[in-house]
């Protein structure tokens, strides 16, 4: 017993409390070497200069908190609570803060689909299709459309220009949204309980290079000021992302 009593306190004075400071306080330095204060977003106060005028950006008064994004050089990201109605300006500025020095199409594409998928509610599907030769071109058509990084069930692989809701969209270059997709003529039902729709085309420069397809198991999920937000965030993948 004293033995066991011994090993007992030796143990209790080598336990390691868990730090009650905050990550992005604590500065010092991460894994990689760097210090991890200086790898922060900005408007999470990785410029201690900023650091007011950056917090104040990302908190607005009437605001709730919605969440903690550090870089990839923190490895760890909270995602917001998925929302019915997205704060859109705020998305926008995670979404920045996310792809912040990554220019990888892949890359890119994977953190992008995950972020909408987790951000915006009622959703069960999110992913891309890019621009690919046609495996059967047409007079009309030489592109097909072929499966990128998503987030949902397994998916449609490959699907021709003009067809479907993704086909449309690419082909007319622009944004397709479907209040009901049983009443769209040529649906392609990936996933038999998609009820609503919108695909943003992914254009840079004037080139298309694919689409962005979002569905929702909920007839008229997307509104007006989802389609404006969405068509934002993409732009900011556009921009910051090599397709080539």
């Amino acid at each position: 017993m004293a033995n066991k009593a011994l090993a007992t306190r030796q143990r209790m004075q080598f336990r390691v409390e868990p730090s009650q400071t905050p990550l992005h306080k604590r500065g010092g330095h991460n894994k990689y070497g760097s210090n991890t204060r200086n790898t922060l977003p900005t408007y999470l106060g990785g410029n201690p200069a900023n650091k007011k005028t950056a917090l104040a950006q990302a908190h607005k008064p009437g605001k709730a908190d919605t969440s903690t994004i550090l870089t990839r050089e923190t490895t760890m990201f909270t995602s917001p609570d998925a929302s019915d109605k997205p704060d859109y300006p705020v998305l926008a500025r995670q979404l920045a803060s996310i792809l912040e020095g990554e220019r990888n199409l892949i890359t890119n594409a994977a953190q992008f689909s995950a972020f909408i998928y987790s951000s915006i509610s009622n959703l069960n599907w999110a992913g891309f299709y890019f621009c690919v030769d046609a495996s059967k071109p047409t007079a009309e058509f030489a592109h097909d459309l072929l499966l990128g990084p998503f987030q949902g069930k397994v998916a449609c692989t490959r699907i021709p220009f003009g067809r479907g809701v993704c086909g449309t969209a690419a082909a007319e270059r622009r944004t397709v949204l479907v209040a009901d997709v049983h009443a769209f003529p040529g649906h392609i039902a990936c996933d038999s309980a998609s009820e609503s729709e919108i695909v943003i085309p992914l254009i840079k420069d004037g080139e298309l290079y694919g689409v962005f397809d979002i569905d929702s198991p909920r007839l008229e999920r997307f509104s007006a000021e989802d389609q404006s937000g969405l068509e934002n965030l993409l732009s900011i993948f556009a921009a910051v992302t090599d397709f080539r």
